[in-house]
């Protein structure tokens, strides 16, 4: 996904980029490095350090914070939001407001990269599942983007051995922009 943000929306002026959960860092400082002003935030202080090892290590700069994605919310504006295998962390009941205010602080034209691990009844769940994970409902997330424009959307399905033991994951992904789109009626 993050070559698709070089193709949909290349660097050639300072664009402003968030890392919603950046975990060790190796998505920001890809980002960092193509030109961009790459901003991330994690809830793990081994998380946090290693980006800042990785950043200083490429030579580039990532302003990096510890926050808690449940209760962080955006108050000044970026022209790409990006979050890989962390958005179940968020509650059902908290989405609605969530994306609502990473919506209202993307700038016109901006780019959501998302991707959210989707409950499917026929992939057993993985051996290392956390308590606080809350899968999403197929398309769920698509939903909260009715009134963007949805560069693409998928759903995939993928062999994963992050606990050593060989299992499978479901994921919706999507690329959404904001645009003044209207829309007709028919």
């Amino acid at each position: 996904m993050c070559l698709r943000v070089l193709e949909l929306m290349p660097p050639t002026t300072r664009l402003k980029l968030l890392d919603i959960g950046c975990g060790e860092g190796k998505d920001a400082v890809f980002f960092a490095r193509n030109g961009y002003d790459v901003t991330a935030f994690d809830i793990s202080d081994a998380g946090i350090e290693k980006t800042k090892h990785l950043a200083d290590n490429a030579g580039i700069q990532v302003k990096v914070f510890k926050a808690d994605i449940l209760d962080y919310r955006l108050d000044t504006n970026f022209d790409i939001l990006f979050s890989s295998g962390v958005l179940h962390y968020v509650k059902p009941q908290l989405r609605e407001e969530i994306f609502s205010n990473y919506k209202q602080f993307t700038n016109p034209n901006g780019l959501h990269i998302f991707n959210v691990f989707v409950n499917k009844p026929f992939i057993d769940p993985p051996p290392e599942k956390e308590p606080t994970a809350c899968k999403w409902v197929s398309g769920e997330l698509f939903t909260h983007y009715h009134d963007w424009l949805i560069q693409e959307c998928s759903e995939v399905i993928f062999d994963c051995d992050s606990s050593g033991i060989l299992h499978q994951h479901a994921m919706n992904k999507m690329i959404a922009q904001k645009c003044q789109c209207k829309r007709t009626q028919k």
